[in-house]
């Protein structure tokens, strides 16, 4: 019986793949003879496809969050405060543990300190805006002034040029109607005035209740974020297992570096944000201080509060002091050094502090920052505007660690949405060389141009190449795409192939390190002119061959362009100028080298082995024959199989290998 099941083990295991077909319905098992590996065409092979969501049920669900989110927001908002709390007050408490302060201990220092602080802060800015209020009336002569003074320079001024314009021009008047006598007029709105009704007096009762309510009210949700707060640092870790549990219980070494990862990036991001705005704030406190605006306190903390608000937080804070500095003096000069000092601590804070602390990027794109500041200010009103960006921050790195949540990065995040070989291939097949220049040019202050061509240029032009082959390319587009592709290497001719120096101080972003696929290599060869043999020193001792796919000749003229650069000539040749009929009136004269570049050869290897053998017969004797070639994931493709099916000396399986090829065999000529 065991033999009889091995047997049809191996059975199963030497039928071909290609002996199963799925139809519409059920899946039925149909036999068929099995066609020879050649006969198959690569077109016949259908591409996985990834299961799709329902755009409705994904539409159903965002209008059901909203909803909750809108009608919930006097229940979730406490939490949402009480949640980002904790994450900023957890190094607190994590740091009272280990000097060994106990857990509750710790958790209930760090909470009281918290309140101390907002309790602190509430007080000076309440004692702030009375001691304000009193000093209004003292300078309302002062801006009155002004504002007859813009009037004056305004719209007088327009009014003026538009009395010189042309006369004034009123419509006829019919006859009037006499005046009514005022005496009567007094005495026909005494009678009205007393039959309308008068509102009701309110109790002392009523007035007590309206302003306790309105203070309990405030009180209560401060209450509640600082209760949950407790509990939530309290019952960190059980929190962290129930929300593993519920999210990857099928992959809890996935989940819980997601979840731990996740976590310390938020704290370290809330904390920096915390502190960068609480430092901006004493800044802008000491600097309205030595221009003598009153009340720089209130003002400084306004401004470390607004800043939490994205992009309009800023200029929001700088309105109330630069009016009350234009308010206390007849001239302009303090208004005119606030707005000054405002402008150059803002600069300094956003273009030089936060890339120190924050990296690049927070993680979010500039389009998802105002939207989602508009989205949650709708939502939760002025409370959301300034949790807009810690929220939308914790959706990003949900979105970047939770696999069905990934929209959630693409749409909010600042990282690529596609990779530098997919937008190059993007480019090319849209017929935009210049998107895809200014592609290269970014991707070279971290590259060397090689690399680019090796990375991201081949990468391209080979899934250009597939979808030829599958027929999903008409001719229009592969001659559009062609015409892209050679603008692009034209358009890179003047840069050098050498590996930019990116400076080692570069912190990175919040949300982890930015991997765009792009890596280094190191430097080809190089011969100076007079390090060349004397049989490479004519213009032209390389010739680069283009194989018969449709971007082979492009990858010829990248290697062409890189020989040049590294102190070698070559010259390109059409794969029609090798075919069997034109092989003979090829000019191989002062050729001391030949490369044959095929991007790939699509499976099959005979057409670079018959052409090998043309240009063999071609060259002279001693001319070596390097094969370029940059086949897709397939070991039946290795080097060493291609060398000794092709009887090629050299083999290069990216640009840099090719170019040093060819330098040590220019080495090896003159040795």
């Amino acid at each position: 019986m065991f033999s009889a099941a091995r047997a049809a083990l191996t059975t199963a295991n030497r039928s071909p793949p290609w002996n199963k077909r799925v139809s519409w319905g059920d899946p039925v098992e149909m036999p068929q003879s099995a066609p020879t590996p050649q006969s198959t065409p690569a077109t016949a092979r259908p591409l996985p496809k990834k299961a799709e969501p329902d755009p409705v049920k994904v539409l159903a669900i965002f209008l059901m969050i909203v909803v909750i989110l809108y009608f919930g927001k006097d229940v979730l908002l406490p939490i949402t405060l009480a949640l980002l709390l904790a994450f900023i007050l957890a190094p607190l408490v994590d740091l009272l543990t280990r000097w060994h302060f106990g857990r509750v201990p710790s958790v209930l220092l760090g909470v009281v300190f918290a309140l101390g602080v907002v309790v602190a802060v509430g007080s000076v800015i309440g004692a702030q805006i009375a001691t304000l209020t009193d000093e209004l009336p003292q300078y309302t002569k002062t801006i009155q002034t002004k504002v007859d003074k813009v009037k004056h320079y305004t719209t007088g001024q327009l009014s003026k040029w538009a009395d010189r314009l042309g006369p004034q021009i009123t419509p006829d008047a019919g006859p009037s109607a006499p005046a009514p006598n005022q005496g009567q007029a007094n005495q026909a709105q005494a009678p009205a005035a007393a039959a309308q009704p008068q509102p009701p007096k309110e109790t002392p009762f009523a007035i007590a209740t309206h302003y306790i309510s309105s203070i309990l009210s405030p009180l209560a949700t401060l209450g509640i974020v600082f209760v949950v707060t407790v509990f939530a640092l309290l019952q960190r870790e059980d929190l962290r297992n129930r929300l593993i549990r519920l999210v990857g219980s099928s992959d809890l070494q996935h989940t819980t570096v997601a979840i731990d990862d996740g976590g310390r990036r938020l704290t370290r991001y809330f904390l920096a944000q915390l502190t960068i705005n609480t430092i901006f704030g004493i800044v802008v406190g000491l600097g309205l201080l030595l221009i003598g605006v009153p009340n720089p306190v209130l003002w400084g903390i306004t401004s470390g509060l607004l800043r939490f608000v994205p992009y309009v937080g800023s200029p929001l804070s700088a309105v109330l002091p630069i009016v009350l500095a234009a308010a206390i003096e007849p001239g302009w000069s303090m208004a005119i050094w606030t707005t000054v000092f405002y402008v150059v601590v803002e600069l300094l804070t956003a273009q030089a502090v936060e890339p120190m602390v924050y990296g690049n990027s927070t993680g979010l794109s500039p389009f998802s920052v105002v939207v989602s500041a508009i989205f949650w200010s709708w939502l939760w009103g002025p409370v959301g505007l300034l949790l807009s960006t810690p929220l939308t921050l914790c959706l990003v790195v949900i979105g970047r660690h939770a696999r069905h949540l990934e929209f959630l990065d693409v749409i909010l995040g600042d990282r690529q949405a596609l990779t530098p070989v997919e937008t190059f291939y993007q480019r090319i097949l849209a017929g935009d060389p210049d998107e895809a220049l200014d592609q290269a040019e970014s991707a070279l202050k971290e590259i060397s141009l090689s690399a680019y061509y090796d990375e991201v240029a081949i990468e391209g032009m080979k899934l250009a190449a597939a979808e030829i082959r599958r027929n999903t390319i008409n001719r229009d587009q592969l001659k559009d795409m062609r015409e892209a592709v050679d603008s692009l290497i034209a358009g890179l001719e003047t840069h050098e192939d050498k590996q930019p120096e990116v400076s080692q101080d570069d912190t990175q972003a919040i949300l982890g390190d930015e991997d765009d696929g792009l890596r280094p290599h190191s430097d080809p060869q190089s011969l100076a002119p007079e390090a060349l043999p004397p049989g490479w020193r004519n213009r032209t001792p390389v010739l680069c061959v283009a194989g018969p796919g449709p971007f082979d000749e492009a990858a010829a003229a990248i290697l062409v362009q890189l020989l040049g650069k590294h102190g070698i000539g070559a010259t390109l040749v059409p794969n029609a100028e090798v075919s069997r009929r034109h092989i003979a009136t090829l000019d191989v004269t002062g050729i001391t080298m030949a490369c044959i570049c095929y991007l790939d050869p699509g499976g099959s290897l005979a057409s670079l082995r018959y052409l090998s053998q043309r240009l063999r017969h071609r060259l002279p004797k001693d001319a070596p024959m390097l094969i370029g070639f940059w086949p897709a994931n397939d070991p039946a493709l290795s080097a060493g199989m291609v060398a000794d099916h092709i009887g090629a000396d050299r083999f290069a399986s990216c640009m840099q290998e090719a170019v040093n090829a060819c330098v040590e065999a220019a080495c090896m000529s003159g040795a």
